[in-house]
Parts: structure tokens; sequence; C-alpha cells
């Protein structure tokens, strides 16, 4: 399963038995997960850095979302949706406007950490929020503009039609309610990976880790003097 790849990122930091762990993987049958997925699941359990909670890692350019438990165990894989535009920024007061009234451009799912939670909202209910200021959250695939085509979307082996809401994050209502509803009950970190902005600038904890890393890997295969 390619949650397996995540999964190994987490047990390398903390010894996880992945054998114990029960998982959703719906992720498209040979899809892989990326080497910074890998490598930004272990470093959140190494460092603690969700403080205990559980945690999401979205990568927005495969579509994919991955959701540990509290303990840096793997809890699910799946695919997801995403704002229709390509960035990471938040336009300043798009929470007040009207879906229909974002601009096309605006319409992005942010990159960064954030600390989210189950809350209210205006016109859908209990929603997932991910980050409230921003009025992104979280959600069920929506059926109601059957031309937007957002459960074949969510269905299709490739990441390249799954960019079309106006910055919320969907997934199967199976995911949702087996996955997300049980794990997130109390709140979580939600970590989403940018689409142009430098890993540096999103996670630069991370980023500052994995180069010291990587500089100590080139020195220990550095050739000796003869």
């Amino acid at each position: 399963m390619a949650l397996a790849f995540a999964s190994f990122g987490a047990s390398r930091a903390e010894n996880v038995d992945k054998q114990a762990v029960t998982v959703a993987d719906q992720l498209p049958e040979g899809q892989e997960v990326s080497d910074t997925v890998i490598e930004l699941a272990g470093w959140i359990v190494a460092t603690k850095d969700s403080q205990g909670y559980p945690f999401a890692i979205i990568d927005k350019a495969s579509a994919q979302i991955l959701v540990f438990g509290g303990d840096g165990r793997p809890r699910g894989a799946a695919p997801g949706l995403f704002g229709s535009a390509v960035g990471d920024h938040t336009a300043p007061g798009v929470a007040g406007v009207a879906l229909r009234e974002i601009p096309g451009r605006d319409r992005t799912t942010p990159a960064g950490r954030f600390v989210g939670g189950f809350g209210p909202s205006i016109d859908a209910g209990r929603v997932l929020w991910v980050d409230y200021d921003s009025a992104v959250s979280i959600h069920p695939t929506a059926t109601g503009v059957p031309a937007e085509k957002r459960e074949e979307r969510l269905a299709s082996p490739t990441p390249d039609d799954n960019r079309i809401t106006h910055g919320c994050i969907n997934v199967s209502p199976e995911f949702y309610e087996r996955i997300m509803q049980p794990t997130f009950e109390k709140g979580g970190v939600f970590y989403i990976l940018p689409d142009k902005a430098p890993l540096a600038e999103t996670f630069p904890e991370f980023a500052q880790s994995r180069e010291t890393t990587e500089r100590h890997d080139r020195r220990r295969a550095r050739p000796a003097r003869r």
C-alpha cells in the first residue's frame, strides 16, 4: 500500500510497529507518497511537533491526504480535492466573501502548519476547520453541482483533475466518516505542503533539519584520502 511509505517515515523516528496499525488506504493503486511527505512525517513524530495531537499531511501536488494519530501511527490515506487556483496565499478578507464572488486567482488552498478542529459554520453545519481565519475546512465531497464532477475527480487515478474547490479540502464521505471524524474529534494539526513557496519558508524548522541531515550524509559519503 502507498501508505506503507508514510508509515515507514513515522516508524523510523519512533520504531512504530506497522503490523499493529489498522489503516484505510484509498490512494489509487500504484500511486506513491513523496519523499518529502515521508520525511516530514518522521520529523513531526521525532520532534513531537504536533504536541501529541493527531495530524494530517496534505500534499496538494499529489492530491493526497495522509492522516496520523497522536502516537504517530498512520490512520489512513486518501485523495483529496483542493482549491482551483495554484498558490499558497490567503487573500485578505476572503473568509467574508460569498463563494461565487471569490476571484479565481484567490481560490487557493493555503500552505503551512495549522491547528484546527471541529466547529460550526454558517452554511454547512459542523465542519472540520483547518484554518478558521481563512475559512478553510475539510468536508465530504459535495454533489450539489453535477457539472463539477467532484466524485469522479476523486476517483480518477491521477492528481491532474483534483483542483476544483474554492479553497476548502474535499475527501470522500466514507473517508471523512471513518477516518477524519474520529481522528480529529478533539482537534489536531494540519501540514499543507506548498505549491510554489519554498519549503524553507513554509516549514522552516523541518527544512533546516532536512538540510542538516543531508549535509551529514554527504560528509559520511566523502571518499577517504589516499
